[in-house]
């Protein structure tokens, strides 16, 4: 099983080593010594503690969709010619680009600063494992 150092639990969890050390000092997280001695947590533990403690934005569009994956963000950049458009957005830690129609960027109102939510339906998506080969 995979287990995972205080700092970089931290940073999953996008907080202070600090406040995982208090975690695990309340009881919310276990901890164990790693290889190296040092602190760490098991990742499945992390991994469903990670899941418990997601917060996200409520979506304001208040649609019904099969999408899945919506992340509520602030738009940060549009970058708009006559026909296409880039907007990009900060959803959390996580940046999100998508590109469009500039009539679409028009329509929706999109400008840095807006909340918007960014949508994604797909079948490919990639995921990495660092450190494995298939």
């Amino acid at each position: 099983m995979a287990h995972i150092r205080i700092s970089d639990a931290a940073r999953f969890l996008g907080v202070s080593d600090d406040t995982v050390r208090r975690w695990v000092s309340s009881g919310a997280l276990t901890s164990v010594p790693d290889a190296g001695g040092r602190m760490a947590i098991a990742g499945k533990e992390l991994a469903a503690f990670a899941q418990d403690q997601a917060r996200s934005m409520a979506d304001p569009s208040g649609a019904a969709s099969s999408a899945r994956n919506r992340f509520v963000g602030l738009v940060t950049a549009v970058k708009a010619d006559t026909v296409m458009a880039q907007v990009e957005m900060q959803c959390g830690p996580f940046r999100v680009v998508s590109l469009m129609s500039s009539e679409a960027v028009d329509e929706l109102g999109l400008e840095p600063g807006s909340v918007a939510v960014a949508v994604i339906k797909s079948t490919n998506v990639i995921i990495e494992s660092p450190g494995t080969s298939a």
